[in-house]
């Protein structure tokens, strides 16, 4: 069920959290223009749904040091089918999404792939995306509702900066990397 099967292949995503489940970083694809977790297709490398789900959070967000939720016993957090229209040369394909939750380690540094157009810490009460299986992932993993901000039409949309550039939660511009928000830094991130 890898990337090169047609109508539907297994992929496999990652939420990563702060250590207080106040925080959720998020990326904004850029082939998708939107928020989403971590996450693509599996590797041949890739033992196992949850080393390709960690593996690629740790790519596509630059951070070092993530841990899986139940470790060497991670289970998925949520399963999610949706399709994709930009993915596969026969057209429209089915992800079929295993998706699992990691820890960041305090003071992580974060930094913009180049899948992604942005990476940003949210705090869980406002998402930058109203998209229904991601709030009710954060909602299952943070103990309460996420939703989307009030800011998200503009939030969600943001200009490209100069290259790998990324922007602290409380919206000042940022070098190349921004730390991990602390538990008080509870700001939607703005431009």
């Amino acid at each position: 069920m890898g990337r090169g099967c047609f109508p539907a292949h297994l992929t496999a995503s990652c939420l990563v959290v702060d250590a207080a489940r106040d925080h959720v970083l998020l990326t904004l694809h850029g082939k998708a223009q939107q928020w989403f977790q971590f996450g693509g297709h599996c590797e041949d490398e890739d033992a196992t749904l949850a080393g390709a789900a960690l593996r690629e959070a740790t790519e596509e967000s630059g951070v070092t040091g993530l841990v899986l939720l139940g470790d060497d016993h991670a289970v998925p957090a949520q399963l999610d089918a949706h399709d994709v229209g930009f993915c596969h040369p026969e057209g429209t394909v089915a992800h079929l999404d295993v998706r699992y939750v990691a820890v960041a380690p305090e003071g992580a540094v974060h930094a913009t792939s180049e899948e992604s157009l942005d990476v940003r810490w949210w705090p869980v009460e406002a998402l930058p995306t109203p998209e229904p299986s991601l709030v009710e992932l954060v909602a299952r993993v943070c103990g309460r509702a996420g939703q989307a901000s009030s800011t998200s039409a503009t939030a969600s949309t943001p200009a490209r900066e100069s290259s790998g550039s990324t922007s602290s939660p409380a919206g000042a511009s940022g070098s190349s990397s921004a730390p991990m928000p602390s538990p008080a830094a509870a700001e939607t991130p703005s431009r």
